[in-house]
């Protein structure tokens, strides 16, 4: 058997005798930076890595070497009676999940029994962030309650994945219009990645939009932002060498939104950020974008897409989907 899990902090839970057989974390950050359709493609790969390496500081040859092992381990799955997938709800583990489903959608299984796991809440646990909060013993409560991947959902599987990695967004927003319900919680994460997109209201995105009300509401620390923000944005699953990034870029001239202040790098508000956070000035009008989301790569001060976040659509040149 062989577990497919989202991180080393589940792995080494289910190694305490919660699961039997091999497990694998796949170690991707879909979320964050240019995504294709085939990731393995040796120039979709280099691009990608060099973007991690730029943005993230993952080592080129170190993300190169992981990506590589984790696909050999993969393309064999036929060697194991059962793999099992285990991703819970947010948009980080629904892009991992959905690239799977993806893989095995276009390999027949022949002997090989597909299993998954998934979850987006747990008893007793108020704001459920993920798998790994939990215990040995709760992991052990879930322990052999995942079920048979039906057709339905490699289809769908295979259908946001497609969807995420185009270079339209209409595709996504047109597919966010069917019943998704075979993967209960594709719908909300995926929505919330198209609300990463610069908005109508003032060029920015649902994260940078968070940030600016945290400050404003008294939040000064990085790490309190990170948390408080992750909180309210749980959906996204987002990780810190992702927010790091973003925080970076906001202050960053021309037009910073925010400064970094004395020896505990205190972030405050701009001037120009308190006129974007109130919608009397548009940030990327003003500085331009240079940013990947999924397989669309936004450049230039007038992108193409934009998200309204009270019509909940993606725009294109003024069109809505």
């Amino acid at each position: 058997m062989l577990h497919i899990v989202n991180g080393d902090s589940v792995a080494e839970k289910l190694k305490q005798g919660v699961v039997q057989g091999e497990i694998l974390v796949w170690r991707e950050v879909y979320p964050h930076g240019p995504v294709f359709q085939d990731p393995a493609e040796i120039d979709n790969r280099a691009m990608r890595s060099q973007h991690l390496e730029q943005t993230l500081g993952i080592p080129r040859s170190e993300f190169v070497q992981i990506s590589r092992r984790q696909e050999q381990i993969l393309s064999e799955f036929h060697k194991y009676e059962e793999v099992v997938l285990w991703f819970e709800h947010d948009l980080f583990d629904q892009t991992m999940l959905c690239y799977l489903l993806h893989f095995f959608s276009e390999r027949p299984m022949l002997q090989t029994k597909l299993s998954l796991l998934s979850i987006g809440e747990y008893p007793g646990i108020e704001l459920f962030r993920g798998l790994g909060q939990l215990s040995v013993k709760q992991m052990e409560t879930l322990s052999g309650t995942w079920k048979s991947v039906s057709a339905e959902e490699l289809e769908l599987g295979k259908a946001f994945w497609q969807a995420y990695t185009a270079d339209n967004p209409q595709m996504l927003g047109q597919l966010l219009s069917r019943d998704t319900s075979a993967l209960p919680f594709a719908h909300d994460a995926y929505r919330a990645h198209l609300a990463r997109f610069p908005s109508t209201h003032n060029g920015l995105g649902i994260v940078e939009q968070t940030t600016l009300e945290m400050l404003h509401a008294g939040l000064n620390s990085p790490y309190e932002l990170f948390k408080h923000v992750g909180d309210r944005l749980h959906t996204l699953g987002m990780g810190d060498l992702e927010y790091w990034h973003l925080l970076k870029v906001m202050s960053q001239d021309p037009y910073p939104l925010i400064q970094f202040r004395g020896l505990d790098c205190e972030a405050v508000l701009t001037d120009f950020g308190k006129s974007v956070k109130d919608g009397k000035e548009d940030w990327i009008a003003k500085r331009g974008i240079d940013r990947w989301y999924g397989g669309v790569h936004l450049q230039g001060d007038t992108p193409r897409w934009r998200w309204d976040s009270f019509l909940q659509v993606i725009h294109d040149s003024g069109s809505e989907v």
